[in-house]
């Protein structure tokens, strides 16, 4: 954890309380270390940003949260669009047909 602060420029107290806020929740090492993925690394960072704006902490990962679902919904939206216009056929040749 100490490590991951100091990547992050905060305090390991900050990292506990994104945890407690269920932002984000770290892997267990053998020994009992909290272990971060890149990806919480990122929502951590991110979580820093809004704070260091002046967001509260809870609103932050709120709006962290909400990001992060639009996201999903966007990358969600587009592979179903893809895949519609790959099944359609083409406008072209069924006027021609």
């Amino acid at each position: 954890m100490g490590r991951a602060a100091e990547i992050l420029g905060v305090t390991p107290a900050f990292l506990r309380n994104l945890g407690a806020a269920k932002l984000i929740e770290p892997q267990r090492s053998e020994g009992g270390h909290r272990r971060f993925s890149r990806y919480q690394l990122r929502l951590a960072a991110r979580a820093r940003e809004l704070v260091d704006q002046g967001t509260a902490l809870e609103a932050a990962c709120r709006i962290i949260i909400l990001e992060d679902q639009l996201a999903e919904a966007l990358r969600i939206n587009t592979e179903l669009q893809q895949s519609r216009d790959h099944n359609q056929p083409d406008n072209a040749s069924r006027r021609s047909a």
